[in-house]
């Protein structure tokens, strides 16, 4: 099986590139979210180290962003916790899918928390400043302080630029994206 890893910056399409290549995708993003509303052992957890954000389940997306905004402390413990989990479900789609020829990974923290191998093929996904902007304001519960926070965790962009195999220049549109992904398949089958 051969992993592929999306990289780029918050809001830069990579979800949408990921789902391009046609091959199974895990996508954190959706699977934290998915924790949030049906896993009440995490819902435990958080209530117990945060008890003043999490108060009912399923946790709703406003305590988390609270939770986040009051101190720096909290985004590291909420992290904690959800990765720890994010990367079982990670080996569970992983083993669910080690007959595929190509799965994705479509990890924002990929690199920073070292679940990255040797033989991925990394992409980074290349968008224009005001793009990514755009879109990000158009997104419901867009939030500047929240954004910021989330990129000081992750590593610099031209870090991640200089370790990807390939570049994907997305400016949103489906046929420059499609074009360029028959490209890289078409160099790494």
């Amino acid at each position: 099986m051969i992993r592929i890893g999306i990289l780029g910056d918050i809001g830069s399409g990579k979800s949408f590139v990921a789902k391009k290549f046609g091959f199974p995708v895990f996508n954190a993003d959706e699977e934290v979210a998915n924790l949030y509303k049906k896993d009440k052992k995490i819902y435990k957890k958080l209530n117990k180290i945060l008890p003043n954000y999490f108060q009912s389940f399923p946790i709703n997306k406003k305590e988390v962003l609270n939770a986040i905004l009051s101190n720096n402390i909290n985004l590291k413990k909420i992290i904690k916790i959800i990765h720890l989990e994010i990367r079982k479900k990670l080996n569970i789609f992983l083993q669910k899918h080690k007959n595929k020829k190509f799965v994705v990974l479509d990890i924002p923290l990929l690199l920073e928390n070292k679940i990255n191998k040797k033989n991925d093929i990394l992409i980074f996904v290349q968008s224009k400043r005001k793009d990514i902007i755009k879109k990000l304001i158009e997104r419901k519960n867009f939030n500047q302080k929240i954004l910021n926070k989330f990129r000081n965790i992750q590593l610099p962009l031209d870090l991640k630029k200089k370790n990807s195999s390939f570049i994907i220049k997305n400016n949103f549109t489906k046929k420059s994206v499609n074009k360029e992904v028959k490209t890289i398949l078409k160099k790494i089958s």
